[in-house]
């Protein structure tokens, strides 16, 4: 059954695997997709965060109206209120017409908040009010507006931690996390690498309107051995260079051991 909705899946994003720990994830996908609940996906980088929170919406009864993506970490502090609210003409230095903010833009959508743990303390009180009373005012303008969103929030830090250190508003944590979502690292997952290896090196063939290269079974196998701490973007990472810099349409084990060095675990090598 989880394969069946794993490939209904797919048809909304690169959601590529059959290991034990995604198809969990997907589960609990599946079930999510359909309502309005706040969902916060936690994980390390390059798990597939924003991937999963596009599928969510795709899935979802907002699937016609828009996603907005905000990388809260990209933002500098003093505008991200102007960002995520909007502003009036004048509002600051700078403010030469209206805008719009993220809110706004997302109305009747998914607004998905990336890198949420970022957000400073005084950012945090305004987000939370948002979220309770689904209204604000745009920087410098007194006009109450209403909003229809669902938030899709990610993270890779350890908001409870933060929250015990008093980082990180606990009343806004739990506004977020309706339902958590855990992204498998690379590591937990080592059975997905062969699909996504296959995956990677079909992209680029297209991409590049080059031939399809492809890997040796002993290649796979230093690429599943690898511990991969920047998980899938790291990987794709791997693949493209690999593509690039192989003379040959089979890439050389003797290639991939060498981009790969120290972080192939024992017995790997």
């Amino acid at each position: 059954y989880l394969r069946e909705e794993l490939k209904e899946l797919q048809n909304f994003g690169d959601i590529i695997g059959q290991s034990k720990p995604l198809l969990r994830v997907l589960d609990d996908v599946h079930q999510v997709a359909p309502t309005d609940t706040s969902v916060l996906i936690l994980g390390e980088t390059g798990t597939g965060k924003e991937v999963v929170a596009r599928v969510i919406h795709a899935a979802s009864k907002r699937k016609d109206k828009q996603i907005i993506k905000v990388n809260c970490a990209a933002i500098p502090a003093n505008l991200i209120e102007s960002e995520l609210f909007g502003h009036e003409k004048g509002a600051f230095t700078g403010a030469i017409r209206r805008k719009k903010g993220r809110f706004e833009l997302a109305d009747g959508g998914t607004l998905f908040l990336d890198e949420v743990g970022e957000i400073s303390p005084a950012m945090q009180i305004k987000l939370l009010r948002v979220l309770q009373e689904k209204e604000f005012e745009r920087v410098g303008g007194e006009q109450t507006i209403s909003v229809d969103v669902r938030i899709i929030s990610a993270t890779n830090k350890n908001l409870k931690k933060m929250i015990s250190q008093q980082e990180y508003r606990e009343d806004l944590y739990y506004r977020l996390s309706v339902i958590p979502l855990k992204m498998p690292s690379l590591r937990e997952r080592r059975e997905d690498v062969p699909l996504l290896v296959e995956h990677f090196l079909n992209k680029l063939a297209v991409e590049r309107s080059a031939n399809r290269k492809r890997i040796s079974a002993e290649g796979i196998r230093l690429l599943t051995g690898y511990s991969w701490p920047g998980n899938i973007r790291e990987l794709e990472n791997v693949i493209e260079r690999l593509f690039v810099i192989s003379p040959e349409d089979e890439i050389a084990t003797e290639l991939i051991a060498r981009q790969l060095g120290s972080g192939l675990i024992a017995g790997s090598n």
